[in-house]
């Protein structure tokens, strides 16, 4: 298992942790737009350091404020910031340290009870159109042991789950729910709009909307990362 999908399992908490630091309220609690904006740095590839350096230079610029009004209340106000820094990164050609040798984040029994829980989850929702998903996490479930030593393509195949997954819960979606996790996402991304590029926006409301589906039908999260 490579060191940067090693990785992956620790990005959402340490930024997440080193954003409660920066901001000095250990309990504060991170949006839906939060998740999703962490999300969207991810699948970009933004590296962990450039999103930790970010996260310290918008406090910083904030701090130097004669003026501060008003306490930061989302990652989304940090979001220039670490664009910048990642260009940094970029531009500077840093190069990444030598892999290291790390133990697999979850064993097989861990994983096993995670998907068992899912698949329960996705089947107590009583949608027929929900059953192949439920059967596909049950076939994974029988192979986990073997499936278990290549943690990366087993959350290849959960993401391409969890993607069908949203697809057909969008199909059951009202006008009125849809309309509902839109203007939540509005008054979410309103205050941020004006920091953040268009691509950047476009990419947030995917995820944003993709979160809220699930969470609106009832539905898990299948990505490993929620297991943690």
């Amino acid at each position: 298992m490579s060191e940067s999908f090693h990785n992956y399992f620790n990005y959402f908490t340490e930024i997440e942790e080193h954003f409660q630091k920066a901001r000095g309220t250990a309990l504060f609690l991170l949006s839906p737009l939060d998740w999703a904006l962490i999300e969207t740095w991810k699948n970009g590839g933004v590296p962990l350091e450039a999103v930790l350096r970010g996260i310290d230079a918008a406090f910083e610029k904030w701090r130097a404020k004669k003026s501060r009004a008003q306490q930061v209340n989302s990652l989304a106000f940090c979001s220039q910031a670490v664009m910048v820094e990642a260009q940094r990164m970029a531009d500077a050609g840093q190069a990444r340290p030598k892999p290291e040798e790390t133990a697999a984040p979850f064993a097989g029994d861990e994983i096993r009870r995670y998907l068992e829980r899912n698949s329960e989850k996705i089947r107590a929702t009583g949608v027929p159109e929900y059953g192949v998903i439920s059967d596909s996490l049950d076939q994974i479930i029988t192979d986990i042991d073997v499936l278990s030593a290549d943690l990366e393509s087993l959350e290849q195949r959960l993401t391409i789950l969890e993607q069908k997954l949203v697809a057909f819960a969008r199909t059951r979606q009202t006008e009125e729910q849809s309309l509902a996790s839109r203007k939540e996402l509005d008054v979410y991304l309103r205050p941020y709009r004006a920091r953040m590029t268009a691509p950047q926006i476009a990419m947030l409301e995917a995820q944003f909307l993709e979160r809220s589906t699930l969470e609106s039908a009832g539905l898990p999260r299948l990505s490993l990362f929620y297991l943690c």
